[in-house]
Parts: structure tokens; sequence; C-alpha cells
């Protein structure tokens, strides 16, 4: 007999790595270690598995925004093996930061207002979109520590193109957010002044999009991804069926031939 799903609360939970804030259908993880550079640890690590499944958990979740406190998005991971305590439970078999992501199949969006070491680049590759402050830097400088980025490059060489990836991982040089823009690294680089806004407001409107056929289209997109084209055309053609089918794609269809805004439930 299968074991029943546990269902997640964030009742009595104290964050210490992380802070969490949901308001508008929109669950914010605030990456919360800026005197260590936001450096991975496995209470943060932990804390960020816990609420994107939480997030994936709650159907009024439609959008995640990772952000982090301090000058420095992430500096991957903590070399210093520093440890924390937090009462937030460890998962039963808890996937790793890019399974979670992608698994998730909601929109997240990394607001990166400081500069992105090595492991943290699995935050912003297998997140579907990335905003950045103008002056910030990306690098994956482990090949200085006589170590490779192993992890990383599942979700870089699915962004970025290869000769690009393989140069950027080979010499270790950071690049700055034209060049990441250039290579599919990050959607767009706005004014520091500006990231708050430019983020929010993409938030809210992917929150106010049709929420069932987006996580139903996200699962299909990280599905086909990993098939040939062969396999890739039939599945999708399968998915088309079945999303035509859905409360989204009835309201979204009412709602425009009868001229007024799709009320999405």
């Amino acid at each position: 007999m299968s074991k029943e799903k546990i269902k997640l609360s964030m009742d009595g939970l104290i964050f210490q790595a992380t802070k969490i804030e949901i308001s508008n259908h929109i669950l914010t993880i605030t990456l919360n270690r800026p005197e260590k550079k936001n450096a991975l640890n496995n209470v943060m690590i932990n804390e960020i598995n816990y609420a994107l499944a939480y997030a994936k958990q709650e159907r009024d979740i439609r959008v995640v925004v990772i952000g982090a406190e301090g000058n420095i998005f992430c500096a991957g991971a903590d070399l210093t093996r520093s440890k924390g305590k937090s009462n937030v439970p460890k998962l039963e078999n808890a996937d790793d930061i890019s399974f979670s992501l992608r698994r998730l199949h909601k929109p997240v969006i990394c607001k990166i207002q400081g500069s992105v070491l090595a492991g943290a680049l699995l935050m912003i590759t297998n997140a579907t979109h990335a905003i950045a402050a103008e002056e910030v830097k990306f690098s994956a400088p482990e090949i200085h520590r006589g170590l490779w980025p192993f992890m990383v490059m599942a979700g870089l060489f699915r962004v970025i193109p290869k000769r690009a990836g393989l140069d950027f991982i080979m010499r270790g040089e950071p690049i700055d957010t034209s060049k990441a823009k250039q290579w599919g690294l990050i959607n767009q680089s706005v004014p520091a002044n500006k990231l708050d806004q430019t983020v929010n407001k993409l938030a809210a409107e992917l929150a106010n999009l049709a929420p069932r056929t987006m996580q139903f289209g996200l699962k299909a997109y990280e599905k086909q991804d990993a098939l040939a084209f062969d396999e890739a055309l039939p599945y999708l053609q399968e998915q088309i069926a079945e999303c035509f089918q859905g409360e989204d794609a009835k309201e979204g269809i009412a709602a425009f031939l009868e001229k007024r805004k799709p009320n999405w439930k």
C-alpha cells in the first residue's frame, strides 16, 4: 500500500537561512545569509527545497520569486561547511534544488541583485526567468580551486550555447550582464533601482495568467525537454488535446467569445 502524501505546512516554522513571504499568489524566497555571501549550506538548501515543495502543493501559489539579501546573490556551496539549526522539516527523498525548480512546474523568477558564483548557477539556469541588476557578474570559478561545476552543467548547457558554456567553465572568468543576456543566461538586466519594480511587475503578470494551464504547460515542457524529437511531437499532440479539455481553456475561450477578461479559479 502506498504511503499517504503528507501535507506540508508553514505553521510554526522558523526559517533561519531564508525568509519566506506569500502575497498575491506569489511566494518569495529570500536568501538570508549575507554575512556568508548567501553560500548554500545544508540548512539553506533544505529550506529552499521545503519552500518549493510547499509552493508546488499549494494551488493558490502561482509564482515563485527567489531573491537575496546583501551584495552577493549567492556564492555557491558553503566550502567552510558551516552548520546551523532550523526547525524546517527535512523532506524525505528531497530533490536537489535543480530538480525542485524544474519539477515545480510554476514560473520561477530569480531576482539577481548581486553577483552569482559557482553552484548558485543551479538556481539561475533552472528557473524560468532571471532578471539582474546591471552591475552583476556571473562566474563559475571552480577550476581555480581544482574543482569542476559538474552539477551546474546540466542546467547551464540547456540555456546557453555549448562553446560559450565550455569557455565559461574552463577558464572560470566572470561575465557581465550584457554577455549573460547575449548567451541567454538571463532574460533582462535593469538598473539596480529598477530591479524590484521590474520583477514585481513580471511576477504579477505571470500570476494573473491561466494557472492550471501554466502548470500543465511547464510540466509538458520539462518532459519533452528530455525526449527525442520523434517522441516529443506525439507526446505534445496528446497534451494539446488534454489542454483543450481543461477548466482554464474553457474559461479562456468563453471570455474571448464574450469579450471579457477571464476569471481564473
